[in-house]
């Protein structure tokens, strides 16, 4: 089940993406550490009632954050739609021990519906170009990638930034 994240969900959602963070690690990606993402991050997407939890048997496997807010970074590229109306995906992760069930999917098929429901142009989002696993993932629901972005105290390695137009 796909519901809005309650205060209580954080420190589930924060064990969530710590695993996530151990296992890319693990695997070579240095996409997200002990710093990123934060709490403070996710208090924020929950006050702006904004993050939505994964559970099932009422334990939450996953998370994401689905936004009309375009951050700043984003202003470099050339997106296909007009911006105005459109949504922005920020920090999908799925447990490890929950991973290739279909969760992700599930996380993105509820932000793409909801976008369509509520009138968006389009999905956008960006994910660590030497994730490929994500980067396949976006590729193959149809988003395009449209430029590359840059967050130096992560890594040297470009961030893909991907839309997919809503019909």
């Amino acid at each position: 089940m796909i519901r809005p994240a309650k205060a209580k969900d954080l420190p589930f959602i924060l064990e969530v993406t710590q695993s996530c963070a151990r296992h890319m690690t693990a695997n070579g990606i240095f996409q997200w550490n002990e710093q990123y993402p934060s709490l403070d991050a996710f208090q924020k997407d929950l006050d702006r009632e904004e993050l939505y939890v994964f559970e099932q048997e009422e334990k939450v496997l996953g998370a994401i954050v689905i936004s009309d807010l375009k951050d700043p970074f984003y202003e470099a590229i050339q997106w296909k739609c007009p911006t105005g109306k459109n949504m922005y995906i920020h920090r999908l992760c799925v447990h490890p021990i929950a991973q290739g069930k279909g969760y992700a999917k599930a996380l993105m098929d509820f932000a793409e519906n909801k976008a369509k429901k509520e009138g968006f142009q389009s999905v956008r989002l960006d994910t660590f170009s030497l994730n490929e696993k994500n980067v396949a993932f976006y590729t193959k629901r149809g988003y395009s990638r449209l430029g590359d972005i840059y967050f130096p105290v992560k890594s040297k390695a470009p961030f893909h930034c991907f839309e997919l137009p809503i019909s």
